[in-house]
This record gives C-alpha cells, structure tokens and sequence, in this order.
C-alpha cells in the first residue's frame, strides 16, 4: 500500500496486489484522515474492491468523481471527499 500526496487537496493510495478487504479498509482509512473536499484517486486491480469500494464510499456520503482504467488490469477510483 503506498499512500503519496498528489498535490495541494489531492492523495494517491495505491493497494493493488491487495485483495478484499484490505482495499476497502484502506481507502476508508485514507479518506478519514483527509479534509471535506479533499481528492484520493485509489489504484486497484481486483475487480470485486471496486464495487465494495463504490458501496463504503456512497455509505459513507463520498462522491465517486471517477472511475477508469489507467492501464491494463488496474483501475482508477477518483474519489471526493
């Protein structure tokens, strides 16, 4: 896991090789410690984080900006917090 600040209001966390639930945990984790506003693109490559993911975030009341494929088998989730 390699959580690195992007740029001013904006994080990167990186869980791929990590299966469910780690990546979940993490990226609620992450999110927790971030300021209202704030941006986190998470990395993953296991298609079913994705969905669990989607679901923690929208229970949570975070906005899910975006969601593609940065390269091959790894998928990007932009998330606002």
């Amino acid at each position: 896991m390699k959580f690195n600040k992007k740029d001013d209001g904006s994080y990167e966390l990186d869980v791929t090789g990590y299966v469910c639930p780690h990546p979940q945990l993490y990226t609620l984790k992450s999110l927790e410690k971030m300021k209202d506003g704030m941006i986190l693109e998470v990395l993953v490559d296991n298609p079913s984080s994705v969905e669990s993911i989607n679901q923690a975030c929208n229970g949570k009341g975070y906005t899910i900006l975006e969601t593609n494929s940065p390269k091959a088998g790894v998928t990007a989730i932009t998330i606002q917090k």
